[in-house]
């Protein structure tokens, strides 16, 4: 039986949520073994002028902990 764990993470992008959310996973993959899944708590973005910014994305990792 494995045990997983999740963790908190916020990601950010200039080009929009998809893509902040590839940059939090890869990111976290870096730092965190055997990554299984994410799921987005919340999303938002940061404007300046009426225009959008950046893209923000909460995620929720979940990775596997070795035996």
């Amino acid at each position: 039986m494995s045990v997983a764990r999740v963790t908190e993470i916020i990601a950010s992008s200039k080009k929009g949520f998809d893509d902040a959310v590839e940059v939090g996973i890869k990111r976290a993959s870096k730092t965190l073994k055997n990554v299984s899944g994410a799921w987005v708590k919340d999303q938002r973005v940061i404007c300046d002028d009426g225009k959008i910014k950046e893209y923000r994305v909460t995620l929720k990792v979940t990775f596997v902990l070795n035996d």
